[in-house]
């Protein structure tokens, strides 16, 4: 069922490393030709986290008013997700579609056949030299293995917090939750499977994080900031009359 997105990763890896004559530089290109052609969905996908984050002090005073009656509550948060057009399982997006470009490149490094006279290094080039040193390769012997130095997990995990925190809403158990397992998550899988897989998702997190920073500088649509004013406005009279009393 991959076979078609596996053969198309292992072409474009073969060509890309034709251009650069480094693996680790054909993966980094690659990501960046991936996130570039899904940058529409992304912005969606982020916008619509963003929106989610804005609103919940709203979909929080509906769970109160309702919270004897879970269905219409439940019913209401809907409706308001509808209303302004964001989506409760906007954040599980991104995930389900890394799974099968994953999946498809780790096939892919695992099959790619390496043409006879090319260093064993995948990162560097072994044109490239440092400090007079031709046999210096980097601290990656093979992107088909796990990192030896844990450093690509290390930044994996480091990557994976960053994106989330700048989505997650502190004030929900669930997400602050998620924002410490998934990054450990992700990091125990990036010290297992080939370091290639590191190398994709550090730098997909780092392209992911420099579009989060544009669209949370966007403006809202002028009705959710009313909405959210006047939420927060009702919330604060309602704690001094309480404390008045």
């Amino acid at each position: 069922m991959l076979a078609p997105l596996v053969n198309g990763i292992t072409w474009l890896i073969i060509q890309l490393y034709s251009f650069t004559h480094s693996y680790g530089l054909a993966i980094i290109l690659l990501t960046v030709l991936i996130k570039m052609a899904l940058y529409p969905l992304s912005v969606k996908q982020m916008r619509s986290l963003k929106i989610t984050q804005q609103l919940q002090p709203k979909i929080k005073e509906v769970q109160e008013r309702f919270k004897k009656d879970p269905q219409k509550a439940q019913a209401a948060v809907m409706e308001i997700y509808k209303q302004y057009g964001a989506s409760p399982l906007a954040g599980c997006l991104p995930l389900l579609i890394q799974l099968p470009i994953l999946w498809a490149l780790f096939s892919a490094l695992r099959n790619l056949v390496i043409p006879s006279g090319v260093s064993p290094s995948f990162l560097w080039n072994p044109s490239w030299h440092i400090f007079g040193n031709p046999n210096w390769h980097g601290w990656l012997e093979s992107l088909k293995n796990p990192d030896p130095l844990y450093i690509l997990p290390l930044f994996a995990v480091l990557s994976t917090f960053g994106l989330q925190k700048m989505t997650t809403n502190m004030k929900d158990q669930t997400q602050r939750t998620m924002l410490y397992a998934m990054p450990l998550m992700i990091g125990f899988f990036t010290y297992s499977l080939p370091s290639g897989l590191g190398l994709y998702w550090v730098v997909s997190n780092v392209v992911g994080m420099a579009q989060q920073y544009v669209i949370n500088k966007q403006p809202l649509p002028i009705e959710i900031k009313e909405e959210v004013a006047s939420n927060e406005g009702s919330n604060k009279k309602r704690k001094n009359d309480k404390g008045s009393r």
